[in-house]
């Protein structure tokens, strides 16, 4: 092989890069697409003749390899959040609000904003500038690998261009696809993006032309951005694609004019956008906010006004949730909004029906709230004939034909978790309150069971993929699911009597069945759907008591004494536990391998297990979150907020009003150096 073959290869390759960024990312292309194809197909010549000089970063290596058999799942090494949302100005100021009393006394923060993009989150790693892998964002801990498909979206480069690239970085954005080029088969080029990217033939995938955007980094190995604005400008040199409309404010004002500006002019993009993101453009800022269980503090969405369409409401039907709420849902004759089609929308309970006077029949205003959700706004009485029906509660169940009732009293069923029976059961009564919705009261009404282990199996639980709506309906009304206990007792052969399931379908199903075994005990705690406990009550209870049997026979006085967890959480969490049938489905789901206990690293051997702590001002050490992770991992609590339960109070630098509350009520104040020396013999200060 002569040294000009791989010479002339190189060239090639540098030169379709810079193309393809002129093209992909800068709207501004050099040359003609015949010119282009050219370059293209002397590469791939040169290639196919010498193929000892393929590189995975090669132009001519986007569409590669064949179909995959399914996905790979793959951890993120940093977790992907998600945004709250705005949809107000007073939301958007209150927000503001609340992260200058974080900040320490003086602070002015200015903020980065960008366009909102209707698409679908992507993390791209790159080493030593080559992409080597893309994910979704999944449940924020786990995501599907998506390299094949990523490599085939022209605006993502395989490899980084220009000066000072990090050794290791993951970027993270937005996939998405213009309107014009959505096909006729999805409702919006959001879900087309979705299932673009999940498609098994990389091919297939190319042909859909998606693009992307990049908006934030996950983690990077060795550079200082130091803001926001400076990320995206350091990128965008790299020839990763930013979205143009990007702005740097001085102020929220400025962040509102942005916001006026776009929210009447978000139609003429090329793209759908739902609204803004409002960044803190300092970085070091950012670590001081820190962030929730599921958002970052510094960040939020603030969303545009939901589109709206009138028409006609055609029926009513009821549905009956996992606890035995009726809800009403008025069927629609279909109209489009916001680039979807709309034949449903909740009514969410009667209170709200009284309060619309919605009839069948009427013609009503609907809208897309965050351009997503459904929601009847209001009934156009003018155009009512005379013709249109009450919507009245239903005398029983809708399923299972069995009595209904509103009471002041929460409904314990005793036995959708735990298998159907013919006898009667007894009603555990939780934390009273003022009620608004109607319960079906047959604990073993089949809708209920149904929502229960489609619940169970859902991502932020048990994350059993297979187990959705589809295989819950079939698997229940084969018998093969009477409680949640029979989901571990599956076997090959019952699955393929089942529609739809062939061989490999039936064992990634069992496959995982299998691996959610390996579930934390906070993940199998909220996915008991026990009413009142969601995601973080459950992470939070479980970081208190380790192990399922701690909760029995546990008083809510001592639920109570945690920080996060309120009267109404303690008295609903200590009446699910305190029935018989659960303790024996307990045992049922240890006896098939559940663990149902929840690993924490060192907890029986350090000093702070069972503490809380409230972390306050600005530590040199850790930011506010590696603090709170490392008390979490040692088997103590991190709270939000100083009450006389709290153990100890680290206050850093500029500490505020958190300080003051702890010398008020006592609690014990340490400093940075003093909670270094706590936790030093059980970890690496530095070491997260």
């Amino acid at each position: 092989m002569s040294h000009s073959i791989k010479k002339e290869i190189d060239r090639l390759r540098e030169d379709i890069r810079r193309y393809d960024r002129l093209y992909y990312v800068e709207s501004d292309p050099e040359i003609s697409d015949s010119e282009y194809d050219q370059l293209m197909r002397r590469l791939k010549e040169l290639e196919s003749g010498h193929p000892e000089l393929i590189t995975p970063d090669s132009p001519t290596q986007r569409v590669s390899g064949g179909v995959l058999e399914g996905l790979p799942t793959v951890a993120h090494r940093q977790k992907m959040m998600s945004l709250e949302n705005a949809y107000a100005q007073e939301e958007l100021t209150g927000w503001q609000t609340k992260i200058l009393k974080l900040l320490k006394a003086g602070a002015q923060p200015c903020f980065t904003v960008e366009l909102k993009i209707d698409g679908v989150s992507c993390a791209l790693t790159y080493k030593k500038g080559v992409l080597v892998r893309a994910a979704t964002r999944g449940d924020g801990a786990v995501g599907e690998d998506i390299t094949a498909n990523a490599k085939v979206i022209r605006s993502i480069p395989l490899r980084l261009l220009g000066k000072d690239i990090p050794d290791e970085i993951e970027v993270r954005g937005e996939v998405y696809m213009d309107k014009a080029d959505l096909p006729p088969f999805f409702a919006n080029p959001r879900n087309a993006a979705s299932g673009s990217l999940k498609l098994l033939d990389a091919s297939l995938a190319a042909q859909r032309n998606l693009k992307f955007f990049t908006h934030s980094f996950g983690w990077v190995s060795d550079h200082d951005f130091k803001t926001q604005n400076r990320f995206l400008s350091a990128v965008k040199a790299w020839g990763l694609p930013v979205n143009p409309e990007s702005r740097h404010c001085k102020d929220i004002k400025a962040v509102l004019d942005f916001y006026e500006r776009w929210k009447d002019k978000r139609d003429s993009l090329s793209y759908e956008v739902d609204g803004i993101v409002v960044k803190v453009d300092d970085f070091r800022s950012q670590q001081e906010l820190g962030e929730t269980l599921k958002s970052p503090r510094w960040a939020l969405a603030y969303k545009f006004p939901a589109h709206q369409a009138t028409t006609r409401v055609e029926d009513v039907v009821f549905n009956v949730g996992r606890t035995g709420v009726i809800t009403p849902a008025a069927r629609l004759e279909p109209v489009k909004c916001a680039g979807v089609t709309i034949s449903n929308v909740t009514l969410h309970n009667f209170e709200e029906v009284e309060r619309l006077d919605v009839r069948i029949g009427d013609t009503v205003l609907i809208e897309r709230a965050g351009d997503v959700i459904p929601k009847l706004v209001k009934v156009i009485s003018a155009k009512r004939q005379g013709r249109e029906k009450k919507i009245h509660v239903p005398r029983q169940c809708p399923v299972c034909f069995g009595a209904i009732a509103k009471t002041k009293e929460e409904v314990y069923p005793s036995s959708p978790l735990s298998g159907a029976s013919k006898q009667s059961h007894s009603i555990g009564l939780a934390a009273k309150r003022e009620g608004v919705y109607w319960y079906c009261l047959n604990p073993d009404c089949p809708a209920q069971f149904k929502r229960s282990l489609m619940h169970f199996g859902s991502r932020g639980a048990m994350d059993i993929e297979g187990a959705g709506e589809s295989f819950v309906e079939a698997a229940v009304e084969a018998g093969l699911l009477r409680g949640l206990v029979d989901i571990y007792r599956l076997k090959k052969a019952d699955l393929l009597k089942l529609p739809l399931f062939k061989d490999k379908k039936a064992e990634n199903l069992l496959q995982a069945i299998e691996k959610s075994k390996q579930k934390p005990l906070s993940r199998f705690i909220y996915a008991l759907g026990i009413r009142h406990i969601g995601e973080k009550a459950a992470y939070v209870l479980a970081r208190h008591f380790p192990d399922i049997e701690d909760f029995f026979g546990l008083p809510a006085q001592k639920l109570q004494a945690i920080p996060e967890i309120g009267p109404v959480m303690a008295g609903s969490l200590a009446g699910f536990f305190s029935q018989g049938k659960i303790k024996k489905m307990m045992e049922e789901f240890r006896g098939l391998g559940l663990s149902l206990k929840e690993e924490k690293k060192a907890v029986e051997r350090t000093a702070i297990s069972g503490k809380t702590f409230v972390f306050t001002g600005e530590l040199k050490s850790y930011s506010r979150q590696q603090a709170e992770q490392l008390v979490r991992e040692l088997g103590a609590a991190a709270a939000s907020s100083v009450s006389k339960n709290t153990d100890f109070v680290v206050a850093g630098g500029s500490a505020g009003s958190k300080l003051d509350k702890a010398v008020k009520l006592g609690v014990k104040v340490i400093d940075e150096s003093a909670f270094i020396k706590l936790v030093k013999p059980f970890t690496n200060p530095r070491g997260l």
